[in-house]
């Protein structure tokens, strides 16, 4: 069962939690998932004084949200998964926040490595593909998608045409390495994104990149409509600032390329950068 109740920080370990928002009934715009059947909506958000990290804290269960829930109280079935995936797909270049990540991540890959031809890319949390479908348009990558929602593995695998591993990426056990990980808007859904993180160290090459976006918490917080924005829907656990953020790298075993915060065209306060092995990590084979 999967409920969050935090007592201290996990990224600076302060106990400095002050209230920032109590909500007793879900925020406009926030989906209404089917599994939540708990007939009292009450979550707190919790802000650390101490790096400005955001926590979300719940008694509601989230166990079954994203092998299922998720996809079916979002986009309903597979065809309403291909509609969406079109109407993002078909976005202007300066309405899509893809269009500019897949351009930031190309661009990054060039100057990075030595060759940016033939790398091996994998998305986390793929979602609806649109990630991988622009950037299988626009390069000769190799391109894997992961997803725990097997409708979502479908759509990836039919309609875009990439390899697809349908887990959760935490109980996954390969032996396979990556040139480039990518993690958009996936960390804050999970409890303990350290896990993630350093399960990414073993599945990145040497020398490998990995690109992650995090909601930007300081700076929704201070937006006019504040913790009613998605960055703090009930789906995530955390929002972060810039501390936290590097706080979550370092715990993690890597160090950071680039770190920065932005606007993005579908008006989300995002933190995102590019991040690599520690220079004291050893590969071993």
């Amino acid at each position: 069962m999967i409920r969050n109740n935090f007592d201290s920080c996990p990224f600076c370990q302060s106990k400095d939690l002050a209230l920032a928002r109590a909500f007793t009934e879900r925020p406009t715009g926030e989906t209404k998932f089917a599994s939540l059947t708990e007939d009292k909506y009450s979550r707190k958000i919790l802000s650390c004084s101490c790096c400005g990290h955001f926590l979300s804290t719940h008694d509601l269960d989230l166990e079954n949200l994203y092998e299922e829930d998720y996809a079916s109280s979002t986009y309903g079935d597979g065809q309403g998964i291909l509609k969406a995936y079109n109407k993002v797909m078909g976005l202007q270049k300066d309405q899509s926040d893809n269009s500019s990540r897949v351009h930031r991540i190309i661009d990054f890959a060039s100057d990075y490595f030595s060759s940016s031809h033939k790398l091996d890319i994998l998305d986390i949390g793929s979602g609806l593909c649109v990630f991988l479908s622009k950037i299988k348009m626009l390069t000769d990558w190799t391109c894997t998608a992961l997803e725990p929602d097997e409708r979502y593995c479908n759509h990836a695998r039919n309609n875009v045409g990439v390899e697809v591993i349908s887990q959760d990426y935490r109980l996954l056990n390969w032996n396979r390495q990556f040139n480039i990980i990518t993690l958009n808007k996936v960390l804050e859904h999970f409890v303990n994104p350290v896990e993630v993180l350093k399960k990414c160290t073993l599945d990145l090459a040497p020398g490998g990149i990995i690109y992650i976006e995090l909601p930007d918490g300081e700076s929704a917080a201070e937006d006019k409509i504040g913790f009613e924005r998605e960055e703090f829907f009930i789906d995530h656990h955390h929002a972060f600032s810039m501390t936290s953020m590097e706080l979550l790298i370092k715990k993690s075993g890597l160090r950071s390329l680039t770190l920065e915060r932005v606007r993005e065209p579908s008006s989300k306060y995002t933190i995102r950068g590019f991040i690599s092995h520690s220079p004291k990590f050893h590969c071993q084979n």
